[in-house]
């Protein structure tokens, strides 16, 4: 019997700090990184943590996007409602909603125009000979 993979948990912490807790392979470790995480060795293991300084809006919307990039990476993601980006904002929860954008409108097709050089066709003879 198949049973899911230990999710990777992005919280708010009672205090305030917004960590994270779960199975942290190599590319889990570097999409946080990118996502703006930081690492701290402790005694027993590593602390995985969002800045102090940075404000609620920007922490919500780093978890919001760490928790994007883990899922879309396949990894099982439980982002802390708490974390979610301020109220009407579309940002994908627990649950991963299907996508809600529009496909860009066509662009319209480039017109040929003539250049002024010498033709690169294969019908007039070439300069020189």
């Amino acid at each position: 019997m198949n049973t899911p993979a230990t999710p990777i948990r992005i919280t708010r912490q009672d205090t305030g700090e917004v960590e994270v807790h779960g199975p942290i392979d190599h590319l889990a470790r570097h999409i946080l990184d990118r996502a703006g995480f930081l690492f701290r060795p402790t005694l027993s293991g590593m602390w995985i943590r969002l800045p102090f300084d940075t404000g609620h809006a920007n922490e919500n919307r780093q978890a919001a996007h760490a928790a994007r990039m883990l899922h879309a990476a396949g990894y099982p993601v439980d982002l802390d409602p708490s974390l979610l980006p301020v109220a009407g904002h579309p940002e994908p929860v627990n649950g991963w909603p299907p996508r809600t954008m529009t496909t860009p409108p066509p662009r319209p097709a480039l017109k040929a125009t003539k250049a002024s050089g010498p033709s690169v066709s294969g019908d007039s003879p070439r300069p020189g000979r």
